[in-house]
């Protein structure tokens, strides 16, 4: 994981005791609630709304349109088309609105693009096909605000079309019967971000005559596992929808809901949000990345359990198979990435590979982007044809970026944090190089870790878990709390789960506690018995043999007293000058290590022989302060350029026994010299 800088929130104490006597909450609850900006009386009595109001779906333009044509055609029993999209949004957008149709006594089959051969939204081959099964509309799910030629096309052949969906339109939209999406420039609505199945539930609730209750009592799993899947900000009607969709998930779910929950081994434990995120919806994507999404949505339509238990179990080995796939093209992405500074160190990493997967590109940039703090691209080619997939950190908008390279390419689309593009090989390294032109434009984004407040460890304890389980549901834009807890020493490390996790211990002033680092092994834990660190927690629940207790999981760790704003600075510098960018003669006397610097390190990996962890932690066990990271990082280069270290399987290695070498060799000194002005080291 990239390193993170940590922000503390801004938490008005006095505030938080007034929210917490007005609105009878917990203290601790009204605490995180300001640390979040929740201060407003409305908005605190939103938050908490058990009786929320939806808004009319009549206010979204077009509704009025789209609901006639569709009550027009199940009355004269035309046959409708619902056209969908392969991942979970898509999937439960068309699931609800095939179910609600079919409810209806619609005469309604339903189509999902195969990702591969046809990708996203309508295109005319397969308008065609539905054209001749005698389909006389289209109701787009999710997709279809960009198919301006495809809904002409649709017209030719005596199809109709209404579109549903909750992208952001172009200046003109599509010539449909009926265009519903909140993000019209001409709606002037208080609420719009919905998920495309959110869009689909408000036309399906105007069909139901305003009766979302109604809607929600029969859908709000699924409609619910599409919301949390697409990432949309969990707030205003998206928190309400969620709010319904786990009460149902939890209580009586549909069958294809309660299949999925034993597969994925949460069948009668509680299913938050959280678990959606992580054992529902990346089931149901998986279907859709690895072979055809339709095993998913039948699975989502089944009201058959041993049906549903059977897709379940397809849905869950695909699951598997993209696990596979998306480990083994990550590995392989990074293996280049490591091997290539001018990868490594743009500020936009963009990275190609022939034959990838299409269906987990996306999720190899979020790894990448995880990994090394910055936006990512990765392309698959096929050919000459390259699909890509980006993600994007908090501050820079891929979408935007992507679009100044618009002439590049074949399409694109997306949003702020995430998009997709289509690329010609001929034209990957311009599109590198514009891409990083306009990120070398605008100022740098640093990675950051929002610490919700501190907290003392004496305060873990079941009453906690209650203040917390209030502000659930949790996801975008109303993530699950990290606390800070600061300056606890390191007393004990114990390796558990066949040495694949740690259980560590810590204390301070006589206290302590115990958290859990998953996904770690002793040998790969950077920190020693007596270190004074500042941990990033969360809380969750562990339950064991019916008694419910927190669980404290580390989320990120550092060396207490770490003065970030050098760190980070002098990690940019750094960057900066793999970049091959010209630096001031300020700038490159401020890297150049001294000769004695270089002598100290050498001496150090000497009597080390290897180094198997990051150079913060370097800086640290070598007595280094942070601003000291571009230095040290520059001096490893250096001995590593003169063969006195080698780095292999990402452990730098001391290789300099009885070898003797020049400084003046280096070619990086020589460089940092001629920007300093000349000036040598020795």
């Amino acid at each position: 994981m990239s390193r993170k800088k940590w922000m503390l929130a801004h938490i008005d104490k006095d505030a938080a005791a007034s929210i917490a006597e007005t609105h009878s909450l917990d203290p601790f609850t009204a605490l995180i609630l300001t640390s979040r900006g929740i201060t407003e009386y409305e908005d605190v009595e939103e938050f908490f709304d058990t009786d929320f109001s939806f808004c009319d779906s009549y206010l979204i333009r077009d509704m009025d349109k789209a609901v006639q044509r569709i009550k027009n055609a199940v009355e004269n029993y035309e046959k409708i088309c619902i056209y969908g999209d392969y991942d979970a949004d898509g999937v439960t957008s068309t699931a609800l609105m095939y179910s609600y149709l079919l409810s209806a006594g619609a005469d309604v089959t339903y189509y999902i693009p195969d990702r591969i051969t046809e990708g996203y939204g309508m295109n005319k081959d397969a308008i065609k096909k539905i054209a001749d099964c005698g389909v006389k509309l289209i109701v787009t799910v999710d997709n279809g605000i960009s198919s301006a030629e495809e809904v002409d096309y649709a017209k030719t052949l005596g199809v109709d079309v209404v579109i549903t969906d909750h992208h952001k339109p172009s200046e003109t939209l599509p010539d449909a019967v009926a265009v519903v999406d909140p993000h019209r420039e001409d709606d002037n609505l208080i609420f719009r971000d919905w998920a495309g199945v959110g869009v689909a539930f408000k036309v399906v609730s105007a069909l139901n005559g305003g009766d979302c209750l109604d809607i929600l009592s029969r859908y709000a799993d699924i409609i619910a596992v599409g919301t949390i899947a697409d990432v949309v900000d969990l707030i205003d009607e998206n928190r309400a929808i969620v709010r319904y969709g786990i009460a149902k998930i939890n209580s009586n779910p549909c069958p294809g809901i309660s299949a999925l929950k034993l597969v994925a081994g949460v069948d009668g434990k509680y299913v938050s949000s959280v678990g959606v995120t992580y054992s529902l919806a990346p089931r149901i994507n998986a279907s859709g990345r690895m072979a055809s999404a339709e095993t998913a949505l039948k699975l989502l339509l089944s009201e058959d359990d041993d049906e549903a238990e059977g897709l379940a179990k397809a849905v869950d080995e695909l699951n598997g198979e993209r696990h596979s796939v998306e480990n083994e093209i990550t590995e392989s992405a990074i293996r280049r990435i490591e091997s290539d500074d001018r990868l490594k160190y743009a500020k936009v990493i963009v990275i190609c590979g022939e034959g990838w997967h299409h269906g987990v590109i996306g999720i190899v940039a979020a790894r990448i982007t995880e990994k090394y703090g910055k936006p990512s691209i990765v392309i698959a080619f096929d050919g000459d044809d390259g699909t890509g997939s980006a993600r994007s950190v908090d501050g820079f908008s891929i979408y935007d970026a992507i679009k100044s390279c618009g002439s590049l390419l074949t399409h694109f689309g997306g949003h702020t944090m995430a998009a997709g593009l289509g690329i010609k090989k001929e034209n990957v390294n311009e599109f590198f190089a514009e891409i990083n032109r306009y990120a070398q434009s605008i100022p740098t984004v640093v990675p950051k870790l929002l610490i919700d407040c501190k907290l003392n460890p004496a305060y873990i304890n079941g009453d906690l878990l209650n203040s917390l389980s209030a502000l659930e549901p949790y996801g975008a834009g109303n993530g699950q709390p990290v606390f800070g807890i600061y300056g606890v020493t390191l007393s004990e490390i114990k390796p558990v789960g066949e040495g694949r996790h740690l259980r560590l211990t810590f204390t301070k002033s006589g206290a302590f506690v115990t958290v859990m680092k998953f996904s770690t092994a002793v040998e790969d834990f950077p920190y020693c018995v007596g270190d004074t660190l500042d941990l990033a927690v969360r809380i969750d629940k562990n339950e064991f043999r019916g008694e419910i207790r927190p669980s404290v999981l580390i989320k990120d760790m550092r060396f207490s007293g770490t003065d970030e704003d050098k760190l980070f600075g002098s990690m940019y510098l750094y960057e900066k000058f793999k970049r091959k960018e010209a630096l001031s003669p300020k700038e490159a006397k401020f890297i150049i290590p001294s000769r004695d610097f270089l002598l100290s390190l050498y001496a150090f990996f000497k009597q080390k022989g290897e180094w198997r962890f990051d150079v913060e932690t370097l800086l640290k066990r070598t007595g280094c302060p942070a601003q000291c990271f571009c230095t040290m990082k520059t001096a490893v280069d250096i001995l590593c350029e003169l063969s006195l270290l080698k780095i292999q399987d990402g452990k730098i290695i001391f290789d300099g026994e009885s070898k003797k070498v020049q400084l003046t060799d280096s070619k990086i000194l020589q460089s940092l010299n001629y920007f300093a002005g000349g000036e040598s080291n020795e």
